[in-house]
């Protein structure tokens, strides 16, 4: 009989997406093949304490999860341990074979526990440091997508320092180069937190001051209309596509009240474009998930104008995972199922 992989699931996170979290690895706990693996639950709260877990998975979905069966532990840097020390009277070292971090936003998707990971020398799911550090920068994920020549929305992005020197400047800046209404978007955040739309200088001002409240660089956008197209990557050297997804939001855009609370946004798989069209969005979405160095999934998003022109939006280096979220619909439709796909993600992450 072939060996279990011991698997570590890390969830929750000092994210402002910890919610989503919960969510998502309750999904990749009630699909994941057990007969493959021995399964070690890692939970991080929201002031950043770790416990290893060992009660029911439903209370993780419901956020009850500390109140059971918790002991504090931490993942180690020490390639010597390769894995977590659980806190006890005699700390007992656990080795682990890889790390899935089912983490959304910051400390989680921003190469933070990667670099820790790979200092760990433990093989882990999903982007390295640099590549998840630099798609979840709004402003880096910008400058290098330019660069390469990918169309984008125009954008500017001031540090809050700047930003509380010369605020009238740079209002000045946003009003004549991008126009309103415009995009405002904490520079490192996920699923739209702290994103607004601002149509006038006033509310700019306020939508700046929100977004601060998450991060300490802002990047603002033109605003661009148009399908929101959605599409998955999988792979390393020869990434994949799969079939796109098209979101119609409830709201004037897809924020995070969108995405998880009102249940009313209606999705399309696959996307309401021409066969053609589609192809041409794959092609784009795995050039740029190779530009930003991305390995094992990321969800690449875009928009699709009216006149056929394809801007892509904002790359997500750890998609979300929940039972309605785009990235697994996105393959099971192109006939990978949930299971499998967990699967293939560890095997890429071995392979590394």
């Amino acid at each position: 009989m072939t060996q279990k992989l011991k698997l570590g699931l890390v969830f929750g996170g000092a994210s402002s997406e910890y919610e989503v979290s919960l969510l998502s690895v309750s999904s990749v706990l009630a699909n994941i093949d057990r007969t493959r693996y021995d399964i070690y639950r890692i939970g991080i709260t929201k002031d950043g304490r770790m416990f290893y877990y060992t009660g029911e998975d439903s209370c993780i979905a419901d956020d009850t999860w500390q109140d059971g069966r918790c002991v504090p532990c931490v993942l180690s840097p020490s390639r010597e341990h390769h894995g977590f020390v659980i806190l006890k009277e005699r700390p007992e070292v656990v080795r682990l074979d890889c790390v899935f971090p089912v983490l959304h936003g910051k400390n989680g998707e921003d190469g933070t526990i990667q670099g820790l990971l790979t200092m760990a020398g433990i093989p882990f799911v999903g982007c390295g440091t640099l590549a998840s550090a630099a798609c979840m920068d709004k402003a880096t994920t910008h400058t290098l997508l330019d660069k390469a020549g990918v169309l984008g929305a125009k954008w500017r992005a001031v540090t809050m320092h700047a930003y509380q020197k010369n605020q009238a400047a740079f209002l000045d800046e946003v009003e004549h180069a991008l126009g309103f209404p415009c995009i405002v978007k904490p520079a490192n955040a996920g699923s739209s937190v702290g994103i607004t739309k601002a149509a006038d200088r006033d509310m700019l001002a306020s939508a700046m001051e929100l977004a601060f409240r998450h991060d300490a660089k802002v990047v603002v956008e033109e605003m661009l209309y148009g399908k929101e197209i959605e599409c998955a990557v999988l792979g390393n050297e020869e990434p994949v596509a799969s079939c796109l997804g098209e979101i119609a939001p409830s709201n004037d855009f897809y924020d995070y009240n969108a995405k998880y609370i009102d249940g009313k946004t209606v999705t399309y798989v696959p996307a309401r474009i021409t066969e053609k069209e589609s192809d041409e969005i794959r092609r784009i979405a795995v050039q740029a998930y190779q530009i930003m160095g991305c390995r094992g999934f990321a969800r690449v998003d875009f928009f699709f104008s009216e006149n056929g022109e394809i801007y892509l939006n904002e790359i997500n280096t750890i998609p979300g995972f929940t039972s309605i979220s785009m990235y697994p619909q996105l393959f099971v439709a192109s006939g990978v199922p949930y299971s499998s796909l967990i699967d293939r993600l560890i095997e890429y992450a071995m392979a590394c």
